[in-house]
Order: C-alpha cells, then structure tokens, then sequence
C-alpha cells in the first residue's frame, strides 16, 4: 500500500510540484492551501508524513504544527521555510518538526529527505499503555524508561517525549557519566544519512532538558562545551 503523503501549501506551483514529484515517487498525496484546512485535514484521517509550509493563510505553519501536536498527533512533519530563516527552523524543531526543507530545493533533495524521515519514523510509534512489572525497565534515580514501549515515569508521573527525544534520553541513559558528541547522536539517533545540522542535536536536548530537569533533580543532562552531552546521577541516588 502506497504512504500517504499530506502537503500543505498555498502557493499552486509549488504545490503542483510537489504532489507531482511525490505521486511519480509512489506516494499518495493531498494538498490543501489554508492552515485550517490542513490541521483539519490531518486530523480527520492517518498520514505517514505532512509537508508543511510556514506561511499559510488562515492559521501559519508553527499554529498548525503546535495544534497537531497538543491533540496527540504525532505524524512526522517536515516543514518548508526559507533559504537562511534559521530562526524559522529552529522554531519548528520546537514545535515538534521531524525534519525542514529550505526553498528554492530540488527534487532529488526533496525526495531524499521525505524517504529518510519516513525511514527513521518507522520504529518510532509508542508501544502499549500502562506500566507491567514484566517490562524492562531502565532506572536512573527517579528515573524509569520503557525501551519497548518508548515510556518514561519520573515516580508515577509520565513525562511525554517526542520520538527522537526518548531516543536521545536512553542512548544517554545507557551510557551515564559518558560524554557523547553530537556526532554521535545524530548518527545514532538520526541515522548516516540524515541530511540537517547539528543544531537538531541541540534542539531537541534543549527540550528534553526542559521536561525532565523541571520535575526531578536526580539525573541532569550536562553540555561539554564545543563536544557534545552527558548524562550525570547525583550522588546517592541509583544508577
């Protein structure tokens, strides 16, 4: 069965380009050119990815990027901004982004992006609710993660990650005390072939760092300077 791509863009060539290039691909594809209509688009039926432009009438990009991610919907997005808007990426990869393509883009740039976050988010869909005392499970002070269920509790109270933060979070976990560069986690985490910066790294444990740090103080996530992270377990507490 073909994936199913949702694009959302007001401008009628460039959106003409895309659904061309994507459905020659072998994706299926919807287009939509207002920011309404495409969080409602999303929302009515699954997608495997939606290519989202900033600048939309109605509600912009971040809005409809915000709203779909505080209803749940966790279907990867890759937004379109402009050439050197950095700050733009930056605000998207908070709002919950996956990926950003910067126009004018080719299409060989296009589809290769498309084809490696659907790649990397195969693997990415949370596992069952509830705790068992079966699973396995990773403690580190408060701390307790679900591998196979992409869980984790500080005490009894869930934390919410996105994909790639839980991602990052037991990559570090598995290895505390150890610096690991931001090399490393974007192979590890994003795959050899992802094609964004390092700024992604830093992004998404800037957010991580806000959602564990805020509610616990037994596990802190350290920056070396100009290398990387690592994940420090206060003294006393169990590793």
């Amino acid at each position: 069965m073909s994936q199913k791509i949702l694009v959302i863009e007001d401008e009628p060539t460039l959106a003409r380009l895309l659904s061309y290039n994507l459905t020659q691909e072998g994706y299926e594809t919807k287009v939509v050119d207002h920011g309404g209509d495409g969080l409602q688009a999303a929302m009515q039926q699954p997608y495997d990815l939606i290519i989202l432009d900033i600048m939309l009438p109605g509600l912009n990009g971040f809005e409809v990027l915000s709203k779909l991610r505080q209803k749940g919907n966790a279907t990867p997005v890759v937004i379109l901004t402009a050439r050197n808007a950095e700050e733009e990426v930056v605000q998207g990869l908070k709002h919950g982004a996956d990926d950003y393509i910067t126009k004018p883009f080719g299409v060989a740039e296009l589809l290769a992006r498309v084809a490696a976050v659907l790649r990397r988010t195969q693997a990415d869909e949370p596992g069952g609710e509830g705790k068992k005392s079966t699973d396995k499970v990773i403690a580190v002070g408060d701390l307790q993660i679900f591998p196979e269920k992409y869980e984790v509790y500080l005490g009894e109270e869930s934390i919410p990650l996105r994909p790639k933060e839980f991602e990052v979070l037991l990559y570090l976990v598995q290895r505390p005390g150890v610096v690991i560069t931001r090399d490393d986690l974007m192979n590890i985490v994003w795959g050899f072939d992802y094609i964004g910066g390092q700024r992604t790294v830093d992004v998404h444990v800037s957010s991580l760092r806000k959602k564990l740090e805020m509610n616990q103080q037994s596990v802190q996530i350290e920056s070396i300077r100009g290398v990387g992270y690592k994940l420090v377990a206060h003294q006393g507490r169990k590793v």
